[in-house]
């Protein structure tokens, strides 16, 4: 079985649930038990400074109306901050240059300065053991590597369209039918 994290799933047409409609999942966890991904490219109705008063937190005014991202549909109260500052303590090391946190004590800081580069996502996407194997042979999904810059650095509404011309596919030229595996 290819591990697919960390890398790139590209929602294809097929997929059909509305949750992932054109999504870029950064996928964090693949094995035997399971698969776990972020949505990096899907706004939520929701900024950084609404977030940040919520949650009693400070924030820089560059930050402030930052969307937060709808990371998945599983447990959406639950947060994930990708970002780029290797000096934060509380962190995973996802790709070169892009690591995750999960607490509230990570995210304080973050939101404090106007650096790092950060991207705040609500929920995941998960799948139970070879779910995800099958829907990627069913046409669903594209992989792909991932970069920190894509994550954090690419126009996020533009993310699905960019990632798949940089594989050389037309998405204009996607249609309903099987993956390539």
């Amino acid at each position: 079985m290819k591990n697919l994290a960390p890398g790139f799933l590209l929602a294809m047409p097929q997929l059909g649930d509305p949750n992932f409609y054109r999504s870029v999942i950064l996928m964090i966890e693949h094995g035997e038990s399971g698969s776990m991904g972020l949505v990096v490219n899907r706004g939520a109705a929701l900024t950084l400074g609404e977030l940040a008063r919520g949650q009693k937190l400070d924030i820089h005014t560059d930050r402030s109306s930052h969307p937060v991202f709808v990371g998945g549909p599983v447990e959406p109260q639950r947060g994930f901050v990708l970002h780029d500052d290797d000096e934060l303590l509380e962190k995973h090391s996802v790709l070169p240059g892009l690591f995750l946190s999960v607490t509230l004590d990570a995210l304080g800081p973050l939101l404090e300065r106007a650096s790092p580069r950060l991207r705040f996502c609500l929920g995941y996407a998960g799948w139970g053991p070879r779910q995800l194997e099958s829907e990627i042979a069913a046409g669903s999904w594209l992989f792909t590597e991932a970069t920190a810059e894509a994550v954090l650095g690419q126009e996020p509404g533009k993310l699905w369209e960019t990632t798949l011309r940089g594989m050389g596919v037309d998405p204009a030229m996607l249609v309903m039918g099987r993956g390539m595996n």
